[in-house]
């Protein structure tokens, strides 16, 4: 291909897919409507099923409702007339793929999974092929053309599928209710699931880890402390571990400029009052915000009677992913 012939190849392929994929808005209807109750109805897991490219798509699809509060996985169907049937419960939910309607491999089990009454979600270009009339609900994803310029390798067919799954998956999650939360649930190792599930008490630091001096201690013994622990600041606490302020950088310089007396100045009088806490239950991203909020590296963790507990910084919410 010339290189000039290039790029109007490519913006053919995505007017094509996008045509195909627009196409399907007119034709979500009652049976679209169904296919999502049988899926909120199944009491067992949605089970994915598909040959070839339909099978990649299969496997996204089966990952997407999965991870939206659906129950899914895929199984191929050349494994399950070997044995792998077994793994389909009577409640189950079977969704199966195929643009012709007429995959062998399909057709080769369809009769065992209506003999044990599980419901047939069938998704094809062909609405009155085999699989089409076999399954107890049939979502037509058909499409005008390919856009392989040959019409043999499945494109814009494969792309209408995949996004009829994915108006399955969104609907089935709005009609659970499911929420940031729930999804975070499920993306534990991603950036939501660290954002919505970790919290304060997950990434502190603790005893002896919390930098600490008492009232009365000297602003160089409190340096020292500041020093030792590495955290760029030190709790100041009464007698009764009960937090009286917080001493950081910005009050070091302060104190420098001011021509402070590093021996002799109590802590007390050049520390920043009380400080900034939170409680150990509070959620990581509110600490996050938090500290954003106040323009402050680390803050101090104190439990309901104000003692100190802990400390937060924010190299913590980095290194956990939280930022």
């Amino acid at each position: 291909m010339r290189p000039d012939a290039i790029l109007p190849m490519a913006k053919a392929v995505l007017r094509i897919e996008a045509q195909a994929v627009s196409a399907l808005i007119d034709r979500i209807g009652d049976e679209f409507v169904r296919a999502c109750q049988l899926l909120l109805d199944c009491q067992g897991r949605v089970v994915v099923m598909g040959m070839g490219k339909s099978g990649h798509v299969g496997r996204k699809i089966a990952a997407t409702l999965a991870s939206t509060g659906t129950p899914a996985f895929f199984l191929h169907p050349a494994e399950a007339s070997h044995g792998d049937l077994g793994m389909i419960t009577r409640a189950d939910t079977v969704i199966v793929l195929s643009n012709s309607g007429e995959t062998q491999e399909l057709l080769a089990i369809t009769p065992l999974l209506k003999r044990q009454g599980i419901p047939l979600i069938c998704m094809t270009g062909q609405p009155r092929s085999t699989l089409a009339q076999a399954a107890t609900v049939c979502l037509d994803v058909a499409v005008d053309q390919e856009a392989c310029p040959l019409g043999l390798a499945p494109t814009a067919s494969t792309t209408a599928t995949l996004a009829m799954g994915d108006a399955l998956a969104i609907s089935l999650l709005e009609s659970r209710g499911f929420t940031e939360t729930d999804f975070a649930r499920s993306h534990p190792g991603g950036a939501l699931g660290k954002r919505l599930l970790l919290h304060v008490d997950d990434l502190m630091h603790r005893p002896p880890r919390v930098p600490q001096v008492q009232v009365g201690t000297s602003l160089a013994d409190a340096l020292l402390e500041m020093t030792r622990q590495g955290l760029g600041m030190t709790t100041v606490v009464d007698a009764q571990m009960r937090l009286q302020g917080v001493f950081t950088d910005g009050d070091l310089r302060r104190a420098l400029a001011g021509a402070t007396d590093l021996r002799h100045t109590p802590i007390q009088a050049v520390m920043t009052p009380h400080g900034t806490t939170l409680r150990p239950e509070a959620l990581a991203v509110d600490a996050l915000n938090l500290m954003e909020d106040r323009k402050i590296m680390a803050l101090v963790v104190v439990d309901e009677a104000d003692r100190v507990i802990g400390a937060l910084h924010m190299h913590d919410l980095l290194r956990a992913g939280v930022v």
